[in-house]
């Protein structure tokens, strides 16, 4: 009794540290991609999308096999017979037994080519759909690095508010030390009191934002907010390294090699596909057929009937037939379908265009954000240098009595608007070269 306690003890003890450790866990950039590719709802039904595909390619080939079917049927028959006898008539109730065994199988042989197309369109379609599940999963990847940068940008936020939180208590105690020797007044420290109130409540909504962007991202992964947390990346100060110096390779290479260009470009093919099953219907079609069948035959009127094997056997048959059909009026039925499967083609055309120039103007937009970003960057770095400068200077006049609380106050708001500012140019200045990135193909989580 002793020992299973101990081994429930145990068991129970290892359980704690793997829920510990589950909760302390910290999810990294590149496990997060995976995990949302690998659990995604969308990705998941793309992938019974495929499987769908693969049964209609199994059965696009079936057709072109023969078809073999067998049947078996026994009927009764109940009522009456009149029988002359001379000059009388006799009425019999009459049961009659009638046994039916067949077997045939019949081959299409030529259908203006209508098989063929439909197999070829059934391969393409599920080329389509892999192309299709591709493009969502790289569509995923960009969300799920978007909003794992948007931890990261919060987490940076959060983290110059509680800088902040600590000067202004810092600075506090230092006014307090001022006013008690003379230095300064006593009003100087209500405005240090708002400041650091005001301070307090910029952390706690940093906190928030902070708590949000990781209840963002574990939605988009699927997985619970509670325990859920991020490996912190380091994001250094980008280089102007991460620009491209022209949008033509970016255009070249994504036109080449795009999913939805290629998926475009199926469409395309898909149509043409139609148009030719359309046409199948103007050509005669050709099938071969062979049947098997034999029969037998039992009344209550008469014993003379053979046995049932017997009767089988002496009845068989066989038959077979070549049938030709040649379509003369179809009441325009083949015509519009044609018609209509021509317009489906220009419609896939014009589909592939207008792929192409939504790609076109999304990557244009997109280098003309980065170029912008890192303009803004560049400009917010030089910001808060200044701003640095210009709020140590009022720290000085500050503390010698030449400037007072509104004016220092002032000063502080500024330089932490500089800090935000960069912070902010930073990480859009990463993203939108990340989606640059996205647009080559380069991997995201690098």
């Amino acid at each position: 009794m002793m020992k299973l306690v101990k081994h429930k003890i145990l068991i129970g003890l290892f359980l704690v540290g793997l829920s510990g450790f589950s909760q302390q866990k910290k999810w990294t950039l590149q496990a997060c991609v995976n995990h949302a590719l690998e659990n995604n709802i969308t990705v998941a039904q793309s992938e019974n999308n495929l499987l769908i595909d693969e049964q209609d390619v199994i059965a696009a080939k079936g057709q072109f096999l023969p078809s073999a079917r067998a049947n078996v049927g026994h009927s009764v028959g109940i009522g009456t017979q009149r029988i002359d006898i001379g000059s009388n008539q006799i009425v019999i109730d009459r049961t009659t037994n009638v046994t039916n065994l067949g077997f045939g199988v019949s081959q299409t042989i030529f259908d203006g080519f209508r098989l063929t197309n439909l197999h070829k369109q059934s391969q393409l379609n599920l080329e389509t759909s892999k192309l299709e599940l591709a493009r969502i999963k790289d569509d995923i990847s960009l969300n799920v690095v978007n909003a794992y940068l948007n931890i990261l940008f919060n987490q940076e936020r959060l983290e110059t508010a509680q800088a902040q939180l600590q000067f202004s208590e810092k600075q506090l105690n230092q006014v307090e030390e001022l006013v008690d020797s003379g230095v300064q007044p006593k009003v100087n420290i209500y405005d240090a009191e708002a400041t650091l109130s005001a301070d307090e409540q910029n952390v706690t909504i940093a906190e928030n934002n902070y708590n949000l962007a990781l209840l963002t991202l574990s939605q988009l992964l699927q997985l619970p907010y509670d325990g859920f947390n991020v490996e912190i990346i380091e994001v250094d100060n980008p280089s102007e390294a991460l620009l491209y110096n022209t949008i033509s390779p970016i255009l070249s290479y994504a036109l080449e090699n795009r999913n939805e260009i290629k998926v475009a470009a199926k469409n395309i093919e898909n149509a043409q596909l139609g148009t030719e099953i359309s046409k199948s219907g103007y050509y005669p079609t050709v099938s071969f057929n062979y049947n098997f069948g034999t029969n037998a035959f039992f009344t209550n009127i008469t014993d003379m009937e053979e046995s049932l094997l017997h009767q089988l056997d002496q009845q068989k048959a066989h038959s077979f037939g070549l049938n030709v059909g040649i379509p003369i009026f179809s009441r325009f039925q083949n015509k519009t379908a044609v018609a209509k499967s021509r317009i489906q083609e220009e419609n896939a055309k014009l589909g592939l265009e207008r792929a192409k120039l939504d790609l076109e103007s999304n990557i244009q937009r997109a280098f003309t954000d980065a170029q912008a970003a890192f303009k803004a960057f560049e400009a917010a770095k030089k910001s808060l240098k200044s701003q640095k400068l210009a709020f140590e200077n009022a720290q000085e006049r500050y503390n010698i009595g030449v400037m007072n609380a509104f004016e220092i106050e002032q000063s502080r708001v500024r330089f932490i608007n500089a800090e935000s500012a960069l912070i902010n140019a930073k990480y859009d200045f990463v993203f939108k070269t990340k989606v640059l990135d996205f647009y080559m193909g380069k991997s995201l989580t690098n």
